[in-house]
């Protein structure tokens, strides 16, 4: 129960990290503090973005595998405005939890924390604070933009490795997985070309890893809950190991609608045991009309 209770929940969290992370290829900066460059995006202000302090976004994770069909993990998104070393910032929260029908024999948590500028999308600082049974890992990340050489100023602590800090590097556009979903959901996706791979590399823990994704054009896709839905498809070519298995080119499948939102509302992906789902369940405080919805 152990080895499939951690499978679920933390599968959940890397496809919602993959979930930012695909978009992001061809790293080269975009802002002030790191030049241009970057996939095409719309304006990068307060104005123009595709939220808004205030937005609130759950997500419900499906898992099947042998007798099991059901949901099994829920995950909350929060943004919000406050202020970072006298700096007004946007910050977000990602928030996910086992059901608790299984707390008994695994009780999982999962807590995503970034704040990041609103203008430019420049990320500041990001923790992460995951318990896993009596298994845990901590990232406390601050960003070290205007530095000769910037990097990562990175706190850790696991149950495997014990408490270090590490710099690592920092390269031109790079992100932590939730202010990079953040970033996408502003891309001028009329510019990318479809089935064309674009490849990437992302920090988690005290690692760099590389994903690729390819974009695979629009699709009406029926939600549960939401109904049919105009959306962009997108196919993850997902990092091999614990829980997406030894496959290199395993896929992950992602969909955001197709309007001004720029929402994530369902993905999906076979994991090492089983096949795991998620989809938009409800939403609040959006900025803009939810237009993409063809029919309830």
């Amino acid at each position: 129960m152990r080895t499939n209770g951690k499978f679920i929940l933390l599968s959940h969290m890397r496809m919602m990290a993959a979930a930012a992370i695909l978009f992001v290829a061809a790293v080269n900066g975009f802002s002030q503090d790191k030049g241009p460059g970057c996939l095409p995006t719309r304006d990068l202000t307060p104005e123009s973005l595709a939220y808004a302090p205030g937005e609130k976004l759950t997500f419900s994770v499906h898992y099947v595998w042998g007798p099991i069909n059901a949901d099994v993990a829920n995950a909350t998104l929060n943004l919000e405005e406050t202020t970072l070393g006298g700096r007004q910032v946007y910050y977000a929260r990602l928030f996910g939890k086992n059901a608790k029908i299984y707390d008994p024999f695994f009780k999982m948590r999962e807590d995503f924390r970034s704040w990041f500028s609103p203008e430019g999308m420049v990320p500041r600082r990001f923790t992460r604070d995951t318990k896993e049974g009596n298994w845990f890992s901590t990232n406390d990340y601050v960003f070290r933009w205007n530095t000769p050489s910037p990097y990562i100023e990175a706190s850790l602590d696991s149950k495997r490795k014990g408490p270090r800090t590490e710099e690592m590097p920092l390269s031109d556009c790079m992100y932590d997985v939730i202010s990079l979903f953040y970033y996408a959901r502003n891309l001028d996706f009329d510019a990318i070309q479809q089935d064309v791979k674009y490849p990437m590399t992302f920090a988690v823990d005290d690692d760099i890893c590389n994903i690729y994704f390819i974009w695979k054009g629009r699709e009406v896709k029926k939600i549960k809950g939401l109904g049919e839905v105009k959306t962009m498809k997108f196919i993850v070519k997902l990092v091999a190991g614990d829980v997406f298995g030894e496959d290199e080119d395993a896929d992950g499948t992602m969909w955001f609608t197709d309007d001004d939102n720029r929402l994530l509302v369902y993905f999906e992906t076979p994991i090492r045991i089983g096949y795991i789902s998620g989809r938009l369940s409800a939403y609040d405080g959006l900025k803009n009309p939810f237009s993409s919805i063809v029919s309830k």
